[in-house]
């Protein structure tokens, strides 16, 4: 009977989740897949601008130094390249409501991620890692690309159906907000502190990588670096514990292959 009941049960969740997918259904910019987003943009937009001024107010941030200011630099490039390869594909739309910021968080944690809206964040513990403005690169233009493919309100919306079961957004926004809140922190991985961090999908992955690339080398910067930094951090890692940006981003042989087949394609937007 229990089993029966189980069985009846994963059929509703099954059913619902269908439905929810048929007319929740978004396209992502430039790969042309299909997506799960049950959440509008206003709604996603004013969750990471509270959830940024959150985390600046108790986090301490880096200004004027070196590194704050390769941070910015190399941030503002690949935003630059973002906002024209959009123009380019006619998906300004995406970002018209975006007010790019770059901020390095005194932090031993080696992480970095970005947030709808621009709102992108380093960690102090990750520049030893990324060396110089190059590696940097690598690892923004993969992070905001997660953004600009609306990764994480994806994995947010597959979230919503799991936890709340399907309840309307407007109820899991009115009475459950702080569930909602907390589903909204875990997709972005904001904050090493954050007890779940929910893991990219391998075809998310494989997107930002895709993606990361072209932005990198719009930007100037030579997307061939990437494949030499995403080795050097599964090295530097083989056998330990991994940490937070490693823990959301599976660094393997399959997927540095992977990237390389993706360089051919990033070269040809790459100019010294």
């Amino acid at each position: 009977m229990l089993r029966l009941k189980i069985s009846i049960m994963k059929k509703i969740i099954f059913a619902v989740s269908a439905l929810v997918f048929l007319v929740a259904c978004s396209t992502v910019p430039i790969t042309g897949r299909q997506q799960l987003k049950l959440i509008p943009s206003d709604t996603i937009l004013t969750m990471s601008n509270d959830s940024y001024k959150e985390f600046l107010l108790k986090n301490k941030a880096v200004y004027n130094t070196e590194e704050a200011l390769m941070v910015s630099k190399v941030g503002k490039k690949i935003a630059n390249a973002v906002e024209k390869y959009l123009a380019q594909n006619n998906l300004s739309d995406i970002v018209k409501d975006y007010k790019w910021e770059f901020n390095l968080i005194e932090d031993k944690s080696v992480n970095a991620w970005a947030m709808p809206g621009g709102k992108v964040v380093v960690y102090t513990g990750i520049l030893p890692v990324v060396k110089n403005e190059t590696g940097l690169a690598v690892v923004l233009g993969h992070e905001i690309s997660h953004v600009i493919a609306n990764h994480g309100d994806e994995r947010m919306s597959q979230m919503l159906v799991a936890e709340l079961g399907g309840v309307a957004l407007d109820v899991a926004l009115s009475k459950q907000y702080g569930k909602t809140n907390q589903l909204f922190m875990a997709a972005y991985g904001i904050g090493a502190q954050i007890g779940v961090l929910l893991p990219y999908s391998r075809l998310q992955e494989t997107e930002a990588d895709r993606l990361g690339l072209i932005f990198m080398a719009l930007a100037g910067y030579d997307p061939r670096a990437a494949v030499v930094f995403w080795k050097e951090m599964s090295e530097k890692h083989k056998g330990k514990q991994p940490p937070a940006f490693l823990s959301t981003h599976p660094s393997d042989a399959t997927r540095i292959n992977g990237i390389e087949t993706f360089i051919p394609e990033a070269m040809h937007y790459y100019k010294k």
